[in-house]
């Protein structure tokens, strides 16, 4: 079983800057919530209740938003705004939360091997909570990967249809269909120019991958940009063996633009309204 979920959470932000100067990220709100606890929600909704989450530098809120306020608590209590503090309080006991720190940022291969403290020998999965994504009837994403896993046992990255003029902002994959929307991994290129990208089929910010994956890290040297891809990590362990990449169902937004973040908003508004 999955039981933990491992939230790369130390990146700078750069994008939402002069917002994420003193604000990591990850708590930018979409409509009443910050951007990490619907990746909590969601990975809840699988059956994981270990958060392991790693920051950096100036991202103290988002262990203090994780925990319990005893001085608002006791400000609201009893009184109309009490409620609005429900889904959090749900989250911390349901949840265990537990922190490490990413001294230097090295990519996103480093991330996840930073978090190997706190995953120890164990399947787990990854939310990048910058990548928002809502449910289709009611199964999340990654309750449909959790799926994928039970049957098949390996690494998997989700993935969707893009232009392929974006190639150049995400790992792209080429693989064989062995099901409906399921793709052995052939090889995986990270952020490709459009004329060089093999297919349209780009991974997004969710991943389940088994424990090997960090000594294959460790040995994978810099890439693209100088940093440690986990492209080029799975792409090591998908030719030792086989990894997974599976078309999801649903609707994602990236939140770590301005315009995903403002279509996520307005799509969450007009969800709830």
């Amino acid at each position: 079983m999955i039981k933990k979920c491992l939230f790369p959470a130390a990146g700078y932000g750069t994008r939402f800057l002069p917002a994420t100067k003193a604000m990591p990220k990850e708590m930018l709100p979409i409509l009443t919530k910050p951007l990490i606890q619907y990746g909590v929600e969601e990975a809840l909704s699988a059956g994981i209740d270990t958060m392991a989450i790693v920051t950096g530098r100036g991202k103290r809120a988002i262990e203090d938003h994780f925990d319990i306020s005893y001085e608002l608590e006791h400000q609201i209590k009893d009184t109309s705004k009490e409620p609005y503090l429900n889904e959090i309080r749900d989250l911390i006991d349901k949840c265990t939360f537990s922190y490490t720190r990413q001294i230097e940022m090295k990519g996103l291969g480093h991330a996840i091997l930073s978090g190997e403290t706190l995953i120890g020998n164990n399947p787990f999965a990854v939310i990048l909570a910058d990548d928002l994504c809502d449910n289709i009837d009611g199964e999340s994403v990654l309750s449909q990967m959790i799926k994928v896993y039970q049957k098949y046992q390996c690494s998997i990255v989700a993935i969707e249809e893009i232009d392929k003029s974006n190639s150049d902002k995400y790992g792209i994959i080429v693989g064989n269909e062995i099901e409906d929307g399921l793709y052995i991994i052939k090889d995986m290129i990270e952020k490709p120019k459009p004329k060089d990208a093999p297919s349209n089929l780009a991974i997004i910010g969710r991943y389940i991958l088994t424990p090997d994956i960090f000594g294959i890290i460790k040995q994978t040297k810099a890439g693209r940009g100088g940093e440690i891809q986990i492209t080029d990590a799975l792409l090591t362990q998908a030719k030792k063996g086989i990894v997974l990449a599976y078309k999801f169902k649903g609707k994602r937004f990236d939140c770590g633009s301005v315009d995903g973040f403002v279509k996520a908003t307005n799509y969450f508004y007009k969800r709830e309204r």
